[in-house]
């Protein structure tokens, strides 16, 4: 087998100090907030009678933008995903170490370009119909399929077909062999040694073709994971699911989840001091308050009466895009002024109460590899600012045309990028906030008609990768950006195929400096979860990734 980076990984979990803001990410795409924490270990939930099964869990998100796995990416569609589906690995919600789920073992070959996966024997779909190794070849080319807009697609870029496939060139992908039904065979274009992190994302879970073609898949999905769903998507409302009784692995104690959709997370706050949601986001100025009335969590992520506020690391950042083939931001000079101008320490200190450290890289602690000052620029530096914004041309900001700040509306991101403006305003650049609903902005990104927005990236599996190849990549489809460097491409390529772990990261390390020389995007703050739990709530994790572990937790009524 080859190096992994298991026991270092938990080890720095343990450590660090810092992971949907809402949307493009990290699983991928994300957009809400978090970040690390020196904390001791949380005892675990005492009660007389131990776990109890039974009842349903209220969970607020925001509107998903999918939660069929041929495009679910950000953080409320991948909620919902891995709780109806289960892919080869998953990972596990306190130490984010890598763990069998549809696949019981796996193996590479001697350079890692060969990956062997063992299906678990006897595991269903929720309509009865078996699990095999043809329906995660057929998920898969599903998402490679271009004709299908996947935006996701680029976990799959290192198997063999997968370049013919989006090219249109061919139908299927060739590196992904059915050997026979509980064993699958993936051939990669070259070593990867991290790809088994790769096919624990919930995108990449079995699909069933027979189902796919039915109306209303999209909103009603078929999934082989712990809870199916019962009803199609209500939209705006909810979506509720319940316990799959043949699922094949450990029968969860709840009953079901309702996801219940709020337009913001002032509302859904509310409606959980109301007594009507188990879990929810901390609304902006509230976290002293919260933690004050709740309680904290002794570990950041697990939720136990009187210690309910979860404000432990996440593997997440939050960070600026700029369209960098826009007219004026396609100069890397002005980019980096605006990055220079913006005091993040403000940003941590007044939108969240000191509970978020600034970001001086795209990769967030925790992740191995890690490394502070990664980015250049990524500091506040007034004079340095002004002295660049004069390079570009623009000295004092003459002539240079104001700037749109864009962002999605209810998730408290107006505060952040008010205090940029006021920074961008103090070396001479004009803006103007616009605001608009989540769907609407993921549009605007994709469509390229905005200049700057913000944007959350959790990881989608724990590694630097992550952080780097979907999001820098030419052409990837979570490169907000439009960010091309041609040596980075190759770097990136170059550090996947590096089976020794050691040097791996140091290739990835080296690439992650270089995309911060050229400034395509503005790193603001790494997260934390800034959640809160109900009282009833038992062995309820929010993990590091941004995901409630509802197949292990219990509720005392």
């Amino acid at each position: 087998m080859f190096d992994r980076y298991r026991k270092v990984l938990v080890l720095l979990l343990g450590l660090a100090l810092v992971f949907s803001v809402f949307g493009i990410a990290g699983c991928s795409d994300a957009e809400e907030e978090d970040e690390p924490a020196d904390e001791p270990a949380a005892e675990e939930p005492v009660s007389d009678e131990g776990p109890v099964a039974g009842g349903t869990m209220a969970f607020y998100i925001s509107e998903p933008a999918f939660i069929d796995t041929v495009n679910v990416q950000e953080s409320e569609g991948t909620q919902v995903a891995q709780a109806v589906f289960d892919s080869l690995v998953g990972f596990d919600p306190e130490t984010a170490e890598i763990m069998p789920a549809a696949a019981e073992s796996w193996v590479p070959n001697e350079d890692a370009s060969v990956w062997t996966f063992n299906l678990v024997k006897g595991a269903t779909f929720h309509n009865g119909e078996p699990v095999t190794a043809a329906d995660f070849k057929f998920a898969w080319e599903r998402i490679c399929n271009p004709d299908n807009e996947s935006e996701i697609s680029y976990h799959l870029a290192p198997v063999v077909g997968y370049d013919e496939m989006q090219a249109g060139d061919a139908t299927e992908l060739p590196g992904v062999v059915a050997v026979d039904d509980t064993t699958l065979e993936v051939t990669l274009q070259y070593p990867f040694g991290d790809f088994e992190y790769v096919v624990g994302h919930p995108a990449l879970a079995p699909v069933l073709e027979a189902e796919v073609a039915k109306d209303g898949y999209s909103d009603m999905p078929i999934g082989n994971g712990p809870f199916m769903m019962t009803e199609p998507w209500s939209h705006d409302q909810f979506i509720n699911v319940e316990v799959y009784d043949g699922y094949y692995g450990m029968a969860p104690y709840i009953d079901g989840v309702d996801f219940k959709i709020f337009t913001d997370q002032d509302t859904a706050f509310l409606e959980f001091e109301a007594g009507n949601l188990d879990f929810t986001s901390i609304p902006t100025g509230q976290i002293q308050s919260v933690i004050d009335s709740y309680g904290e969590s002794m570990d950041g992520m697990t939720v136990s009466p009187g210690e309910q506020a979860v404000i432990g690391p996440q593997l997440a950042i939050y960070y600026l895009l700029m369209n960098n083939e826009d007219e004026v931001l396609k100069d890397p000079k002005l980019r980096a002024a605006l990055s220079l101008a913006i005091n993040r320490q403000t940003i941590a200190d007044v939108v969240f109460e000191g509970t978020r450290v600034p970001a001086t890289g795209i990769v967030p602690p925790g992740i191995v590899g890690f490394q502070e000052d990664a980015w250049a620029y990524s500091k506040y530096d007034v004079d340095a600012a002004k002295e660049m914004l004069a390079e570009a041309g623009y000295a004092d900001g003459e002539g240079l045309p104001a700037i749109k700040l864009e962002f999605n509306t209810g998730s408290g991101h107006e505060d952040i990028l008010q205090l940029v403006q006021q920074d961008l305003t103090n070396v001479g650049i004009d803006s103007e906030l616009v605001g608009t609903e989540w769907a609407q902005y993921l549009d605007k990104l994709l469509e390229k008609t905005y200049q700057v927005g913000r944007l959350g990236w959790i990881a989608d599996y724990p590694i630097m990768d992550n952080f780097l190849y979907p999001i820098f990549t030419t052409g990837s489809g979570d490169n907000y950006a439009f960010y091309s460097n041609t040596d980075v491409d190759a770097l990136l390529t170059e550090a996947r195929q590096t089976t020794d772990a050691t040097d791996r990261v140091a290739k990835y390390q080296e690439v992650e400096r270089m995309i911060g020389d050229d400034a395509p995007v503005i790193p603001i703050v790494f997260y934390r979860n800034l959640r809160v739990g109900s009282e009833r709530l038992r062995e309820a994790v929010f993990s590091s990734q941004g995901m409630m572990n509802f197949d292990q937790l219990w509720l005392s009524e």
